[in-house]
């Protein structure tokens, strides 16, 4: 009886885990006939999509890394020390195109990578040549053959994971770090390893899930002023993976709504966060993005202990009052980096930090620099 029983939830189990590790390859003609394919498995946005953007003067840089086309902004006197800006889900470079005129008139140089399956960069064509240490290893191999050093870092959103991931790991390349709306997620073992299984058994309880649901429990959860808990988090996030992943034409601006309440772009700036994705095929990397949340929490928390505890330069933590998703990352850096700068909640902005009060947030960060906060 006992074996019995062990049988059947061997077998539950191996069909769950089976049904996450399912790929959503794209492999018939009628799907790839619309893709701009330029290797295999790789498609690249046309370049006609991004001509006369509202505000996005900047000349494109290229990189081939690994085989694929990595774009960035290099912007300013490139004998100066180099901010790097790093975007997360779903935008791209454009999200930093008002802080970029206030760097550069201060005399910094400024780059902005866009991350594989993002902005002008090459986009893997299936969800599974994604990952989160894939999304690391490229931006640590950008900048290490940039030859940067005593760069000032900005992560908001998944720049949060990435940007501090790869500093972490070349803390000497790094002068100066800045997170907004943003973390690095960290946990030990066995809690990491229990944590991440029950947000994907999660995942699998609540698909699917439609915008609409999502939509509904964001503004349960805005009822209150209070940020919300752990599980409350969890919850809406397990829900937020389940519809992003599988969703069949994700709603990039529809996005921004969503975890940041812009509704009020303009028409150019919608088209503008659209421009990279000329139809579903190229959105498996905004697809992926979310799913990565709770991956590699044990080993973040090893460099967390080893690099981030012990960190004895300057660090900035700058949030949105009106910030809900990454808000509770906020007391993580007060409560573990030695003596970070900490200012107020910016007022007026929330995850996208950059839409609504970039030129502040610029301003500030150019005090930062100069030792002024």
């Amino acid at each position: 009886m006992f074996m019995s029983k062990l049988n059947r939830y061997f077998l539950i189990f191996f069909i769950f885990f089976s049904f996450l590790s399912c790929s959503d390859k794209i492999d018939t003609a009628d799907e790839i006939k619309d893709l701009n394919i330029v290797a295999p498995g790789i498609v690249r946005t046309p370049d006609s999509r991004f001509e006369n953007l509202e505000d996005y003067p900047f000349k494109p840089n290229y990189m081939m890394i690994d085989g694929v086309r990595i774009h960035y902004l290099d912007e300013g006197p490139k004998e100066s020390d180099p901010i790097i800006l790093m975007h997360g889900l779903p935008t791209w470079s454009y999200l930093y195109r008002k802080m970029i005129p206030i760097f550069t008139e201060a005399g910094h140089r400024v780059i902005v990578p866009d991350m594989v399956g993002f902005g002008k960069s090459d986009k893997f064509i299936n969800k599974e040549d994604y990952s989160y240490l894939g999304h690391k290893d490229l931006m640590k191999k950008l900048f290490l053959e940039l030859d940067l050093n005593n760069i000032t870092l900005m992560g908001q959103d998944w720049g949060g994971p990435i940007g501090l991931r790869v500093a972490v790991e070349i803390p000497e390349k790094f002068s100066r770090l800045v997170i907004s709306n943003g973390g690095l997620p960290s946990m030990p073992n066995p809690q990491a390893w229990l944590v991440k299984n029950f947000l994907d058994f999660s995942v699998w309880l609540n698909t699917p899930t439609s915008f609409q649901d999502l939509l509904d429990l964001r503004d349960e959860l805005n009822e209150t002023s209070e940020v919300p808990t752990m599980l409350e988090g969890l919850s809406f996030f397990s829900r937020w993976i389940a519809h992003s992943y599988y969703a069949e034409d994700l709603d990039i601006t529809g996005v921004m709504v969503l975890l940041g309440g812009l509704d009020n772009l303009s028409d150019q700036e919608r088209y503008a966060y659209e421009a990279p994705y000329p139809n579903a095929g190229y959105k498996s990397g905004a697809n992926t993005f979310a799913s990565f949340a709770l991956h590699e929490l044990a080993e973040n928390e090893e460099l967390w202990i080893d690099v981030l505890d012990k960190w004895d330069k300057p660090f900035l933590v700058a949030f949105g009052e009106n910030e809900r998703t990454t808000y509770r990352m906020k007391q993580v850096f007060i409560d573990r980096i030695p003596n970070p700068t900490v200012v107020d909640d910016i007022k007026n902005a929330g995850h996208f930090i950059q839409e609504e009060a970039g030129e502040e947030l610029a301003y500030l960060i150019n005090d930062f620099i100069e030792g002024k906060l």
